[in-house]
């Protein structure tokens, strides 16, 4: 199965787009070839751009809080494994815990980091991080892998806190929703919404194969048109009926942006 999933809202999509590039920085931390660690770096200083925004912190935060209260009303339920709900609201606690408690902004310590700016610059060059653009960087990148393994997990340390958040809060935002076993006609689908509860993220599940979908959603309906592709000329609609799965998930119930 392939799976693909878009965001209502430019809160989920930043998250989605942290969470991405988190994942991608820690498996090439992992390989730790040089070329993974370039890979590693580049991604981690695409993030500052994405973290830049003063209000994010708050916006975590808020959706943590947000989670805790509708979970907590769930203590007691027979329905519900009472030690899921506990080992999740002891994880929601202890990332609000430490977010708290550090009172920089997301990405400052980076920031403040000269030569990672430097970098930083070098790279929204097409092939600028050269060694002989760079020779310090090219001299890092020779350095013992263990070595930039430790510089990772300094500039990492004061951004893993926002990762977990984001991972829980997504994770919780994924589990909601029912699945909807479906066929697009002709390969497109439609389908209105309430409105009265916006949905946060769209999920489609479909066969591997030769189709992918597009989306276009808003609060009042979803639009999918399954495409081809054949990587010469522009993609094409499928003509067949396709079939799929989708997950409408939203978890907070509130009409929050």
């Amino acid at each position: 199965m392939s799976s693909y999933e878009f965001p209502f809202n430019e809160r989920i999509r930043t998250y989605l787009r942290l969470e991405d590039l988190f994942t991608k920085v820690l498996h090439h931390i992992d390989i730790g070839h040089e070329f993974n660690h370039h890979a590693a770096l580049v991604s981690l200083l695409q993030m500052l751009d994405l973290i830049d925004r003063a209000d994010l912190k708050v916006d975590i935060l808020q959706e943590l809080d947000r989670h805790k209260m509708q979970l907590s009303v769930l203590r007691g339920n027979p329905n519900i494994d009472q030690t899921a709900l506990d080992n999740t609201l002891a994880s929601i606690d202890q990332c609000a815990v430490t977010l708290r408690a550090d009172h920089q902004k997301f990405g400052q310590s980076l920031r403040d980091n000269d030569w990672l700016m430097s970098v930083k610059q070098r790279t929204n060059i097409p092939g600028g991080v050269c060694e002989f653009d760079l020779p310090s960087y090219h001299h890092w990148l020779n350095l013992d892998v263990e070595q930039r393994r430790g510089d990772f997990d300094q500039w990492l340390s004061r951004l893993m806190p926002m990762y977990e958040a984001i991972r829980i809060i997504l994770q919780l935002l994924r589990g909601s929703g029912q699945v909807l076993s479906l066929v697009a006609h002709h390969g497109a689908y439609q389908q209105q919404l309430s409105g009265n509860k916006p949905a946060q993220l769209l999920r489609i599940e479909i066969a591997a194969g030769d189709c992918f979908p597009e989306v276009s959603a808003n609060k009042y309906a979803i639009n999918i048109r399954f495409q081809t592709l054949d990587f010469v000329q522009k993609p094409k609609t499928c003509d067949s009926d396709i079939a799929f799965k989708m997950i409408v998930c939203n978890f907070t119930g509130g009409g929050h942006h």
